[in-house]
């Protein structure tokens, strides 16, 4: 099967900056041909036609659903058909309207209660749409989502704590395997946080990457985790009867909450019901005539009293601003391995800002490199490194969006005049400003393992805290397109 793409596909930028203004690829479906002179076609106003034998013949478009789409958010941007009914504006509205929703199963479940988790990202962008700094931002967000009927409103920090936490520990676990069995994929450890990557990664490069792949959850789902088994606990809940919704800074984040690895069959219910992206919300607020800055504001909750007093709302952790995967697993690293307590973190770009990269030197000799690799071209050089065998590092924070989460295809776009690096720029400022959180030092990350998950190295934090990966076969993508 070839593929052409239709006159809305924009070139921008040659150097993988994507912005969420690109224009959706719509592919055609055109059957292989004996002949190798490949399928010829013609745009037409009315559709695209194959004249490859003399004569004209139309083509059918593509039709993409949700768990089809190979994430590189260009698709899923720019049409409401290939989302997940569960997954929209209008069904978010809907449950907080009669709190009751249908599940993926086709089930009619009752709402006892609504909980709303913010993302650092999308809650920036907003921020910046709307004029305001990011404390202000975090309370206006938690008054709307309660003056459409949420609950609960709550920060995301413990559970990225808890993700990074994770990572930190299966890396040297990872690295420690590798010393006795150097033939094993153990590294270099990829990142699993960006969904985006990781559908690419399993319907691209199937089970020769799936091994390098982080099996840690990422914040989201172990955010999931936590509201549908544990606060669900707290409330003497079933989790059925609780609707989890997500803000976060990318669309693929739906196909995240939408994986049958976070649907729990016993409890017959996803970790997370329903994501909403910046952009979306802004949507909801323009058609109700709302501005941000004018919605009143409340307090974030803090339902997990048990574990201690609520910490400062919104808060960074060092590094990107995708969360800093690869700072805090490089100065664990240095730390447990190698007896490095100040560790530098000095960055070196390489080919581009977006594939940089850090090394840890002992007795002259390198003994740790890790990167940072923004962007689908840079991924594909990852890659391509890997199948020859000449990657050289030991861990890689892999995002798809240039810039990594705070450039998400669903953050807020640019204003008129106003150019995508200049936002990014703006939000990686603001970024860098919230306070620091460091999942080491807290006190309420101690308490979840022992209160919640029976201890950090116990069967039941490896299911809450950890997932599996499916190699797709091409054969199987195409069987599943709905041409």
């Amino acid at each position: 099967m070839a593929s052409r793409f239709s006159g809305a596909l924009q070139l921008t930028d040659l150097d993988d900056f994507i912005t969420p203004s690109q224009e959706c690829i719509k592919p055609v479906k055109i059957e292989k041909t004996k002949t190798k002179t490949g399928a010829k076609i013609k745009i037409g106003e009315d559709g695209y036609f194959d004249v490859s034998s003399g004569r004209e013949q139309k083509l059918q478009k593509v039709e993409i659903t949700l768990a089809d789409c190979l994430a590189c958010s260009g698709c899923i941007t720019s049409a409401e058909s290939v989302l997940v009914t569960k997954q929209s504006q209008e069904e978010l509205l809907r449950v907080f309207s009669e709190k009751k929703y249908t599940d993926n199963k086709g089930v009619s479940r009752d709402v006892g209660l609504i909980v709303v988790s913010l993302s650092p990202q999308p809650t920036l962008s907003l921020a910046a749409r709307y004029k305001l700094i990011p404390e202000e931002a975090t309370h206006k967000l938690a008054g709307y989502f309660k003056s459409l009927g949420a609950d609960l409103v709550l920060d995301m920090t413990i559970a990225e704590d808890l993700a990074l936490l994770e990572a930190q520990q299966e890396f040297l676990q990872r690295y420690q395997n590798q010393q006795t069995d150097p033939s094993s994929k153990q590294l270099p450890m990829l990142a699993s946080s960006c969904p985006g990557w990781v559908c690419y990664a399993e319907k691209t490069h199937g089970n020769f990457i799936l091994p390098y792949i982080s099996t840690s959850k990422s914040p989201q789902q172990v955010m999931g985790s936590l509201v549908k088994q544990y606060l669900s606990r707290c409330r003497e809940l079933t989790a059925g009867e609780i609707y989890h919704v997500t803000f976060m800074p990318c669309y693929d984040k739906k196909l995240e909450a939408s994986r049958e690895d976070f649907y729990n069959e016993m409890l017959s219910c996803h970790d997370v019901d329903c994501v909403i992206t910046a952009i979306e919300l802004e949507q909801m607020l323009d058609v109700s005539s709302k501005d941000l800055s004018d919605v009143p504001g409340a307090e974030l909750d803090w339902p997990w009293e048990s574990l201690g007093e609520a910490p400062p709302a919104l808060r960074r952790h060092i590094g990107s601003g995708s969360g800093g995967y690869a700072d805090h697993v490089f100065l664990y690293a240095a730390e447990q391995l190698f007896g490095e307590t100040n560790a530098q973190l000095v960055y070196k770009n390489l080919r581009n800002p977006d594939f940089r990269e850090v090394t840890l030197e002992k007795d002259g000799q390198e003994v740790l490199r890790f990167a940072i690799a923004n962007g689908f071209r840079n991924i594909q050089n990852l890659v391509q490194k890997l199948k020859r065998g000449k990657s050289p590092y030991h861990y890689v924070e892999v995002m798809a969006c240039p810039s990594g989460c705070l450039n998400g295809g669903a953050q807020v776009r640019p204003l008129t005049g106003e150019s995508g690096r200049e936002l990014v720029a703006q939000l990686e400022a603001m970024y860098s400003q919230l306070p620091l959180a460091s999942p080491a030092d807290s006190k309420l990350v101690p308490k979840l393992y022992a209160d919640w998950l029976d201890g950090r190295d116990s069967d039941k934090a490896k299911a809450m805290l950890h997932t599996t990966y499916h190699a797709v076969e091409k054969s199987d993508i195409a069987l599943n397109i709905k041409w």
